[in-house]
């Protein structure tokens, strides 16, 4: 492990190769990501997936999670959306959140298996609880839609600043939705432009014009205040969000 974080790859591999052999399970997980990226190996995908195999059918969760990546995608393995939802869900049970949100998401879009909101929202929840921003996010839409839990603006809005704090853009857009339009929350122009400013830095077009929308109903000092505000923001790291 050493070798790999210092970037001896050579190292590092000949190392996984002999744990991997004894059935160390972080061992063949690791050498499944050094065959999926090609770090340090040529990149070969059947090789990645025949070691997140190995660890994974000794119940290793991460190596599930990666196993279910490679079946959703059809890399070293025929596209199989039945056994990518097979292997998140094993490691969703042992409380991986990546793999609870990604079972979420086929349970929303009917990938694998059949819609069933309510399940999407429970595995969303999950996985948000433990603070993974993308689950925080589509949970947010769960409640804004009103789709597997009842329509709670002021519950979506919560979901999406924690997410929104952890930089995640469309959060920060639907923010400033939510604010522009008083949903779930006090109309507030000011807010609203923070947060559709804090999504433009991506460069993303709809921010960009929404924001210049909120800007022709407020002063040019609520402006600068508004900018003000997303200044501090960024530079807090988002620790003084609402």
């Amino acid at each position: 492990m050493a070798a790999y974080e210092r970037k001896d790859y050579a190292t590092a591999l000949a190392k996984f190769r002999s744990a991997a052999q004894e059935s160390d399970v972080a061992a063949q997980n690791y050498l499944g990501i050094m065959f999926q990226k090609g770090i340090g190996v040529l990149q070969d995908y059947k090789e990645a997936v025949r070691w997140y195999q190995f660890a994974a059918q000794q119940g290793y969760a991460l190596a599930q999670l990666n196993l279910g990546s490679m079946y959703s995608r059809g890399e070293g393995v025929a596209q199989d959306y039945k056994e990518a939802v097979r292997w998140f869900r094993l490691a969703a049970l042992q409380g991986n959140p990546w793999a609870q949100g990604l079972l979420g998401a086929m349970f929303e879009q009917a990938v694998g298996v059949a819609q069933d909101y309510k399940e999407a929202v429970r595995w969303y929840s999950l996985a948000a609880q433990q603070g993974q921003p993308q689950a925080q996010y589509a949970l947010g839409f769960m409640y804004s839609n009103g789709q597997g839990v009842a329509q709670d603006y002021k519950e979506a809005l919560r979901w999406w600043l924690l997410a929104a704090q952890q930089g995640v853009a469309e959060a920060q857009f639907n923010l400033g939705l939510m604010y522009g339009r008083g949903q779930g929350v006090s109309q507030d122009y000011l807010k609203a432009h923070m947060w559709f400013d804090l999504a433009a830095v991506t460069g993303d077009e709809d921010s960009v014009e929404h924001r210049d929308t909120v800007a022709r109903r407020m002063t040019p000092q609520q402006i600068e205040e508004a900018q003000r505000m997303a200044r501090e923001r960024m530079a807090s790291n988002f620790k003084k969000c609402d």
